[in-house]
């Protein structure tokens, strides 16, 4: 059995609009930029010390404030750290076997206060066994006077 229908090829025809805009077209110009140049602080020119205070070594520069762990003293009282590893002028670099000879950096404290609260929470499976603790460790915010 043969197909008898007859099938139309697919003739659409289709018209396109141009439209012409009143509006004059931009173009785009690509304006020229200049690379940024970042100004860096470079802290190697500074003086700076590594010296061990109340149990942790910090790197301190002079002028700056701190915080460490409670240290004996109030507020206007002076300290002379005689424990420094490591001294730096931004030129000449001297480390110590373990401390630098003679090297003293001078600090002054200027407040005495309690730090942020420290939790804890210690958990034991299927036991029930549930112990929450926490504290605020005492610091001391110190100046660097001199190195």
């Amino acid at each position: 059995m043969a197909n008898t229908k007859e099938t139309k090829p697919n003739t659409k025809t289709t018209t396109k609009k141009v439209v012409k805009s009143t509006k004059p077209v931009k173009k785009s110009v690509k304006k020229e930029t200049k690379p940024v140049v970042k100004k860096t602080e470079t802290k190697s020119a500074e003086s700076f010390a590594v010296i061990q205070i109340s149990g942790v070594q910090l790197k301190v520069f002079k002028g700056k404030e701190y915080e460490v762990n409670k240290l004996e003293g109030k507020k206007g009282d002076k300290i002379e750290v005689k424990e420094v590893l490591l001294l730096s002028d931004g030129k000449d670099t001297k480390v110590g076997k373990p401390y630098v000879d003679g090297a003293v950096v001078k600090l002054e404290i200027t407040s005495q206060k309690q730090g942020k609260k420290i939790e804890g929470f210690k958990y034991a499976a299927k036991s029930r066994d549930r112990k929450r603790y926490g504290y605020r460790p005492s610091i001391t915010k110190v100046i660097v006077k001199s190195i």
